[in-house]
């Protein structure tokens, strides 16, 4: 049987672990080549492992614009195209109103928002008319979290990138979506979460659970594909709920 993505080439920032890396892994199996990158060397390693011969990894900072520029050198060099663009990379802090740094922020604007904007930016020369791009959003883009000032506000303006790309690349029939995750277990989720954290992420889903990496890797694989073909500048949520109420 032939893979929804079979001899497409994908690239996944932040997919050394978590949502990325699950996404990576189904996204290989349903055929694409993918490339992966991370800020850590050994984590990129292991991931390539887990994920399989149609794989390789590229270190790469996604708020450098000079990373960016290599990632998409070494795929050129490689593959000469992409069909599948997903601007996964991100950072979390949660801050209340009164304590938030100058750092904070600029850590946060950088990774999430200037990191997301240059990577589609720079990949449009290798971007296949007809592609797909995949943006990750969070439930915080909409509603209104306590302590969730300045991450929210990047994944606002991740979910106004979409909208405008999809205008600006309509002559290209490529697709721009956001991928919107609620709370979902990760590695990252375990080093903020405690236990009582974790009850309220879980008490605010209707559905009543955290949502695993692989749930959200599913979304991505069906926004990647043809089976998305008439769907563009939309946000889908994979959040239990969360977002609806």
């Amino acid at each position: 049987m032939t893979g929804k993505l079979e001899g497409k080439v994908a690239v996944i920032t932040g997919g050394s672990a978590g949502i990325g890396l699950a996404s990576a892994k189904r996204f290989a199996e349903e055929g694409a080549f993918v490339f992966i990158t991370g800020r850590r060397q050994a984590e990129l390693e292991a991931a390539v492992k887990q994920i399989g011969p149609n794989a390789a990894a590229v270190r790469a900072d996604a708020a450098s614009t000079a990373d960016l520029a290599r990632l998409f050198e070494t795929v050129k060099a490689a593959k000469g195209r992409i069909d599948v663009l997903y601007a996964n990379a991100g950072i979390y802090q949660f801050t209340p109103l009164g304590s938030i740094t100058e750092d904070a922020y600029d850590k946060m604007f950088d990774i999430n928002v200037k990191g997301v904007l240059f990577t589609v930016q720079q990949a449009m020369p290798l971007m296949k008319d007809g592609g797909s791009i995949i943006l990750t959003g969070s439930v915080a883009g909409s509603k209104g979290f306590e302590a969730g000032t300045v991450y929210g506000a990047t994944k606002a303006a991740i979910r106004s990138f979409a909208r405008s790309w999809t205008a600006d690349l309509k002559e290209r029939n490529i697709r721009v979506n956001v991928l919107s995750p609620g709370p979902t277990q990760t590695p990252g989720f375990d080093v903020f979460a405690d236990a009582e954290m974790k009850n309220y992420m879980k008490s605010i889903v209707p559905l009543g659970r955290i949502g695993t990496a692989d749930e959200i890797a599913k979304a991505a694989l069906f926004l990647a594909s043809d089976d998305s073909s008439y769907v563009a500048g939309v946000e889908l949520f994979v959040d239990g709920g969360s977002a609806a109420l």
